[in-house]
């Protein structure tokens, strides 16, 4: 059998292997209403479930905004990049992601891998300690969202150019060695940024950040597309695409941020509204500055500030007032501006702004957390106050957790991009490049309105491939 065909091979076989060992994990119900657990509260776990679908919606929200944005003969292999995400890690948080997010915690750096392997104990363990009135799988399957989507970020900065298949084992690498280590340092009571006293209400730094630094190091490795270095403009595939995926990410990100509450509570009415009211400041303030440097008030504009936003609130949500979540959507739209036109005059190739947008946009956000959290808001006696309120430490903390992120994950993803460029070259080649990834990549084509052809005279309707 020849190399090639192994590898075709490989990921069917691991995956009816993980099939075949998971069928002999013991079931077990997920809880017995007011017997074993009486704590569990209905509201509460309906909300979480609401929750947990919001936030799957962001997934194939994520596909239609990055697949809108890039050229028309790359917006199938876009938006699959992003959606397969949900089948790998959707299998692989089953085995053992969750565990190392979230099991029994190792001198507060990672999880024990074998706490919740293969979900074995997940049903008929304890509450989480932070969301005790919610079953333990619920909580996992919560989490799991916010495992899916992010690596699904990392695809806009690669876009065009990078293999499908080399971009599916960095799903996985990332997961494992990025995303779950993270989220055990900063979600797990044990972690170590969380024992230091940072404090991330929904994903600033656990998702965004690391999403964002990933795409900085995949954008460098795979270097610049011949469309970038010859300084072409590519316009955008489909601008409504772009609307619909802002449209579902607003949506989603309710359960994003909103749903991190764990609870039908004050504090997810709170989180609720800092999401919206972000988003909202975000998007005017992205559009008007773009009034101010001489272009005209647009779609895309709107859009990116608009979910620029969203990713500046995350970490606040549920810690900051609502009347400050202007300011930190404001100040993060300006801020991710200011990078973009500063990238575009660089050779940084980040197809769609990943870094300035969803990198940074975390870091303004973990910040600004440090600089308006107030326990007048989240209720928490040990929780954060800000420096605007009188504790500099608490935005020290910030700084000095944002700075530990920032390095770790973008030293670790740029040497998981260099080892799978060694083991399976992730650059397409520039035929299939020229060619466009969705027939190269996929053999699919985008299709998009339709053509008025004769027919023996007659003047018929016909699909318009858009090439």
């Amino acid at each position: 059998m020849s190399k090639v065909r192994a590898k075709q091979i490989l990921p069917f076989v691991i995956l009816v292997a993980v099939a075949i060992i998971a069928m002999f994990i013991k079931p077990a119900a997920d809880y017995v209403p007011g017997e074993k657990d009486p704590q569990y509260n209905s509201s509460d776990i309906a909300w979480v479930l609401v929750s947990t679908a919001l936030v799957f919606l962001m997934t194939p929200g994520l596909a239609f905004f990055y697949g809108g944005m890039v050229h028309r003969k790359n917006v199938i292999s876009t938006m699959i990049k992003s959606v397969v995400a949900a089948g790998i890690v959707g299998v692989l948080w089953v085995v053992c992601g969750f565990s190392l997010a979230f099991g029994e915690s190792i001198n507060g750096f990672i999880g024990n891998p074998s706490t919740y392997a293969f979900y074995d104990g997940v049903k008929s363990g304890a509450a989480w300690p932070l969301a005790n009135t919610i079953p333990l799988s619920l909580f996992s399957l919560f989490q799991l969202m916010f495992a899916i989507i992010t690596p699904g970020l990392v695809v806009g900065a690669v876009a065009e150019r990078i293999r499908f298949t080399s971009y599916i084992l960095f799903i996985v690498l990332f997961a494992l060695l990025v995303y779950a280590p993270v989220a055990h340092w900063s979600w797990h009571p044990e972690g170590f940024l969380a024992k230091m006293g940072a404090w991330d209400f929904a994903g600033g730094t656990v998702v965004h950040i690391t999403a964002g630094c990933a795409a900085l190091a995949g954008a460098m490795v795979l270097k610049r597309r011949k469309s970038h270095i010859e300084n072409k403009e590519i316009p955008p595939a489909n601008v409504p695409y772009v609307l619909i995926g802002t449209g579902l990410l607003w949506f989603g990100w309710f359960g994003f941020n909103a749903g991190s509450a764990v609870g039908a509570t004050s504090l997810a009415v709170n989180a609720f509204g800092t999401t919206t009211t972000a988003a909202s400041s975000a998007g005017l303030a992205w559009m008007f500055f773009d009034v101010i440097k001489g272009k005209k008030p647009s779609v895309l504009g709107f859009c990116i500030g608009a979910v620029v936003g969203l990713v500046a609130i995350t970490p606040a949500a549920g810690y900051v007032g609502i009347p400050q979540s202007i300011i930190i959507g404001l100040v993060g739209a300006i801020v991710s501006n200011i990078a973009v036109s500063i990238k575009q005059k660089s050779k940084l190739d980040d197809t769609l702004d990943v870094f300035p947008c969803h990198g940074l946009g975390g870091m303004v956000g973990m910040l600004m957390t440090g600089v308006f959290a107030s326990t007048k808001v989240h209720g928490i006696a040990e929780g954060p106050e800000g420096l605007f309120y009188g504790n500099p430490g608490f935005f020290f903390t910030q700084l000095k957790a944002m700075a530990i992120v920032v390095a770790y994950s973008f030293i670790v993803s740029y040497a998981i991009f260099k080892f799978i460029n060694f083991v399976i070259p992730m650059r397409v080649s520039e035929s299939e490049e020229e060619e466009g990834l969705d027939a190269s990549q996929h053999d699919e084509k985008y299709l998009q309105g339709t053509l008025l052809v004769h027919n023996n005279g007659a003047i018929v309707e016909k699909p318009a491939e858009i090439k």
